[in-house]
Protein backbone atom coordinates (compact mmCIF):
# COMPACT_ATOMS: atom_id res chain seq x y z
CA UNK A 1 0.00 0.00 0.00
CA UNK A 2 2.77 2.09 0.89
CA UNK A 3 4.77 1.72 -2.05
CA UNK A 4 1.81 2.17 -4.39
CA UNK A 5 0.99 5.73 -2.96
CA UNK A 6 5.26 6.61 -3.08
CA UNK A 7 4.58 5.37 -7.17
CA UNK A 8 1.12 7.48 -7.22
CA UNK A 9 2.93 10.56 -5.57
CA UNK A 10 5.84 10.45 -8.33
CA UNK A 11 3.55 10.05 -11.23
CA UNK A 12 1.99 13.26 -9.90
CA UNK A 13 5.25 14.90 -9.36
CA UNK A 14 6.55 14.31 -13.24
CA UNK A 15 3.06 14.94 -14.49
CA UNK A 16 3.25 18.47 -13.24
CA UNK A 17 6.78 18.61 -13.98
CA UNK A 18 5.95 17.65 -17.97
CA UNK A 19 2.56 19.74 -17.63
CA UNK A 20 4.75 22.93 -16.33
CA UNK A 21 7.17 22.43 -19.71
CA UNK A 22 4.41 22.59 -21.90
CA UNK A 23 3.48 25.85 -20.53
CA UNK A 24 4.56 29.18 -21.54
CA UNK A 25 3.92 32.59 -21.45
CA UNK A 26 4.88 34.96 -24.67
CA UNK A 27 5.26 38.65 -24.00
CA UNK A 28 4.56 41.42 -26.50
CA UNK A 29 3.97 44.93 -26.79
CA UNK A 30 1.80 47.28 -29.49
CA UNK A 31 3.09 46.86 -32.43
CA UNK A 32 0.17 47.32 -34.87
CA UNK A 33 -0.94 45.17 -36.83
CA UNK A 34 1.13 42.59 -35.92
CA UNK A 35 0.45 42.52 -32.35
CA UNK A 36 -1.95 44.79 -30.18
CA UNK A 37 -4.38 45.73 -27.35
CA UNK A 38 -7.36 45.29 -28.41
CA UNK A 39 -8.52 48.62 -25.87
CA UNK A 40 -5.88 50.61 -27.49
CA UNK A 41 -3.65 50.53 -23.99
CA UNK A 42 -0.35 48.81 -22.75
CA UNK A 43 -1.76 46.21 -21.24
CA UNK A 44 -3.73 43.39 -22.16
CA UNK A 45 -3.98 39.65 -21.73
CA UNK A 46 -4.98 36.64 -24.30
CA UNK A 47 -7.98 37.12 -26.10
CA UNK A 48 -7.35 41.19 -24.98
CA UNK A 49 -4.42 41.17 -27.72
CA UNK A 50 -4.72 40.45 -31.56
CA UNK A 51 -3.06 40.79 -34.78
CA UNK A 52 -0.91 38.93 -37.10
CA UNK A 53 1.93 37.65 -35.08
CA UNK A 54 -0.71 37.45 -32.12
CA UNK A 55 -2.97 35.07 -34.23
CA UNK A 56 -0.13 33.31 -35.69
CA UNK A 57 1.53 31.92 -32.26
CA UNK A 58 -1.85 31.14 -30.86
CA UNK A 59 -2.55 28.80 -33.48
CA UNK A 60 1.07 27.67 -33.28
CA UNK A 61 0.25 26.93 -29.10
CA UNK A 62 -2.78 25.33 -30.03
CA UNK A 63 -1.89 23.19 -33.23
CA UNK A 64 1.61 21.99 -30.75
CA UNK A 65 -0.60 21.15 -27.85
CA UNK A 66 1.25 23.60 -25.38
CA UNK A 67 -0.91 26.08 -23.29
CA UNK A 68 0.22 29.77 -23.91
CA UNK A 69 -0.58 32.88 -22.38
CA UNK A 70 -0.33 36.05 -23.64
CA UNK A 71 0.65 38.93 -21.91
CA UNK A 72 1.39 42.36 -23.81
CA UNK A 73 3.10 45.04 -21.42
CA UNK A 74 5.14 48.42 -22.14
CA UNK A 75 7.75 49.42 -22.20
CA UNK A 76 9.74 46.46 -24.99
CA UNK A 77 12.90 46.96 -22.52
CA UNK A 78 10.86 45.15 -19.70
CA UNK A 79 9.06 42.18 -21.74
CA UNK A 80 12.28 41.78 -23.45
CA UNK A 81 14.55 41.29 -20.57
CA UNK A 82 12.30 39.08 -18.59
CA UNK A 83 11.67 36.63 -21.69
CA UNK A 84 15.66 37.03 -21.94
CA UNK A 85 16.25 36.10 -17.87
CA UNK A 86 13.40 33.88 -17.01
CA UNK A 87 13.01 30.21 -17.75
CA UNK A 88 9.10 29.89 -19.48
CA UNK A 89 8.74 33.10 -21.30
CA UNK A 90 8.83 34.02 -24.66
CA UNK A 91 8.92 37.07 -26.93
CA UNK A 92 6.73 38.34 -30.06
CA UNK A 93 7.35 39.91 -32.28
CA UNK A 94 10.95 39.76 -32.73
CA UNK A 95 13.63 41.01 -35.41
CA UNK A 96 16.28 38.01 -35.58
CA UNK A 97 19.47 39.80 -35.63
CA UNK A 98 22.80 38.46 -35.24
CA UNK A 99 23.55 40.41 -31.95
CA UNK A 100 20.42 38.53 -30.51
CA UNK A 101 21.13 35.54 -32.34
CA UNK A 102 22.25 33.41 -29.41
CA UNK A 103 20.65 35.06 -27.00
CA UNK A 104 16.93 32.94 -27.42
CA UNK A 105 15.48 29.63 -28.94
CA UNK A 106 13.72 30.38 -32.26
CA UNK A 107 10.46 29.92 -33.94
CA UNK A 108 9.49 31.28 -37.24
CA UNK A 109 9.45 33.47 -38.77
CA UNK A 110 5.49 34.39 -38.29
CA UNK A 111 5.67 37.38 -40.14
CA UNK A 112 8.18 39.83 -41.84
CA UNK A 113 8.60 43.31 -43.50
CA UNK A 114 10.78 46.04 -44.81
CA UNK A 115 12.34 48.71 -42.79
CA UNK A 116 12.22 51.64 -44.04
CA UNK A 117 12.48 55.18 -44.23
CA UNK A 118 9.35 57.22 -44.36
CA UNK A 119 8.73 61.13 -44.78
CA UNK A 120 5.46 62.97 -45.96
CA UNK A 121 4.36 63.10 -48.89
CA UNK A 122 5.59 67.03 -49.86
CA UNK A 123 9.03 66.00 -48.77
CA UNK A 124 11.23 66.86 -51.05
CA UNK A 125 14.17 64.61 -49.42
CA UNK A 126 15.17 61.91 -51.99
CA UNK A 127 17.57 59.09 -51.31
CA UNK A 128 19.44 56.07 -52.85
CA UNK A 129 21.48 54.67 -49.57
CA UNK A 130 21.18 55.22 -45.87
CA UNK A 131 24.28 57.58 -45.57
CA UNK A 132 22.48 60.20 -47.29
CA UNK A 133 20.12 60.07 -44.52
CA UNK A 134 22.78 61.32 -41.71
CA UNK A 135 21.65 65.17 -42.96
CA UNK A 136 18.44 65.20 -41.56
CA UNK A 137 16.49 64.46 -39.08
CA UNK A 138 15.73 60.65 -37.92
CA UNK A 139 12.67 59.88 -35.94
CA UNK A 140 12.52 56.09 -34.87
CA UNK A 141 11.08 53.72 -31.88
CA UNK A 142 13.77 53.15 -28.81
CA UNK A 143 14.36 49.08 -28.91
CA UNK A 144 13.14 48.63 -32.42
CA UNK A 145 15.25 46.85 -34.83
CA UNK A 146 14.99 49.35 -37.84
CA UNK A 147 15.85 52.23 -35.23
CA UNK A 148 18.68 50.11 -33.81
CA UNK A 149 20.04 48.90 -37.44
CA UNK A 150 20.42 53.33 -38.44
CA UNK A 151 22.31 53.50 -35.09
CA UNK A 152 24.66 51.04 -35.42
CA UNK A 153 25.52 52.57 -38.96
CA UNK A 154 26.56 55.80 -37.22
CA UNK A 155 23.43 57.95 -37.90
CA UNK A 156 21.62 59.59 -35.13
CA UNK A 157 18.09 58.62 -34.04
CA UNK A 158 15.62 60.66 -32.29
CA UNK A 159 14.43 57.96 -30.23
CA UNK A 160 10.49 58.03 -28.62
CA UNK A 161 9.49 55.85 -25.75
CA UNK A 162 5.86 55.07 -27.76
CA UNK A 163 6.47 54.75 -31.27
CA UNK A 164 2.68 56.23 -31.60
CA UNK A 165 4.17 59.73 -31.62
CA UNK A 166 6.09 59.46 -34.34
CA UNK A 167 3.59 60.00 -37.26
CA UNK A 168 2.62 63.03 -35.64
CA UNK A 169 6.34 64.34 -34.99
CA UNK A 170 6.68 63.88 -39.04
CA UNK A 171 3.35 65.56 -40.12
CA UNK A 172 4.04 68.10 -37.89
CA UNK A 173 7.39 68.39 -39.37
CA UNK A 174 9.69 68.13 -35.89
CA UNK A 175 11.43 65.28 -37.51
CA UNK A 176 12.19 64.68 -41.39
CA UNK A 177 11.87 60.98 -41.73
CA UNK A 178 10.55 58.23 -39.72
CA UNK A 179 12.85 55.37 -39.19
CA UNK A 180 10.21 51.98 -39.21
CA UNK A 181 9.11 49.44 -41.17
CA UNK A 182 7.07 49.19 -44.15
CA UNK A 183 3.60 47.36 -42.82
CA UNK A 184 3.77 48.72 -38.88
CA UNK A 185 4.88 52.15 -40.10
CA UNK A 186 2.07 52.78 -42.02
CA UNK A 187 -0.06 51.03 -40.43
CA UNK A 188 0.15 53.05 -37.42
CA UNK A 189 -0.10 56.35 -39.96
CA UNK A 190 -3.01 55.33 -41.32
CA UNK A 191 -4.47 54.82 -37.91
CA UNK A 192 -3.72 58.36 -36.72
CA UNK A 193 -4.79 60.09 -40.26
CA UNK A 194 -1.99 60.07 -42.14
CA UNK A 195 -2.34 57.90 -45.44
CA UNK A 196 0.03 59.88 -47.49
CA UNK A 197 3.73 59.12 -46.14
CA UNK A 198 5.63 58.16 -48.87
CA UNK A 199 8.64 55.68 -48.27
CA UNK A 200 11.93 57.28 -48.92
CA UNK A 201 14.37 54.69 -48.65
CA UNK A 202 14.08 50.67 -48.22
CA UNK A 203 17.52 49.90 -46.35
CA UNK A 204 16.54 46.47 -44.63
CA UNK A 205 14.34 43.48 -44.02
CA UNK A 206 13.33 42.03 -40.83
CA UNK A 207 11.65 38.67 -40.86
CA UNK A 208 9.87 38.53 -36.81
CA UNK A 209 9.98 35.37 -34.62
CA UNK A 210 8.79 34.21 -31.61
CA UNK A 211 11.83 33.78 -29.36
CA UNK A 212 12.20 31.83 -26.21
CA UNK A 213 13.79 31.94 -23.22
CA UNK A 214 17.48 29.32 -24.14
CA UNK A 215 16.18 27.08 -20.68
CA UNK A 216 12.65 26.42 -22.93
CA UNK A 217 13.09 22.06 -23.26
CA UNK A 218 14.41 21.57 -27.19
CA UNK A 219 11.37 19.20 -27.18
CA UNK A 220 9.25 22.16 -27.15
CA UNK A 221 10.39 24.12 -29.53
CA UNK A 222 10.44 21.47 -32.19
CA UNK A 223 6.84 20.81 -31.67
CA UNK A 224 5.86 24.75 -32.05
CA UNK A 225 8.66 24.68 -35.20
CA UNK A 226 6.74 21.89 -36.53
CA UNK A 227 3.39 23.29 -35.50
CA UNK A 228 4.22 26.83 -37.71
CA UNK A 229 5.05 25.02 -40.68
CA UNK A 230 2.50 23.08 -40.70
CA UNK A 231 0.26 25.76 -40.82
CA UNK A 232 2.36 27.89 -42.85
CA UNK A 233 1.59 24.74 -45.53
CA UNK A 234 -1.79 24.61 -44.84
CA UNK A 235 -2.34 28.44 -46.17
CA UNK A 236 -3.40 29.58 -42.67
CA UNK A 237 -0.97 32.08 -42.09
CA UNK A 238 -1.23 33.99 -45.21
CA UNK A 239 -5.28 34.02 -44.13
CA UNK A 240 -4.31 35.55 -40.71
CA UNK A 241 -2.47 38.79 -43.03
CA UNK A 242 -4.92 38.99 -45.67
CA UNK A 243 -7.16 40.11 -42.32
CA UNK A 244 -5.03 43.26 -41.59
Amino acid sequence: MLLSRLLTLFLLLVGTTLARAESLVLLTENLPPFNMAVSGGNFARDDGITGISTETTRLICERAGIECQQILRFPWERVYTQALNEAGYGLFSVARTAEREDLFKWVGPIAGEDWVLLARADSPIQLTSLDQAGQYRLGGYKGDAPSEKVVESGLQVQQSLYDKENPVRLAEGQIDLWVTSSVAGQYLARQQGHADFRVALTFGRGDLYLALNKQTPDATVDKLRTALEQLRGEGRLQAISQKY
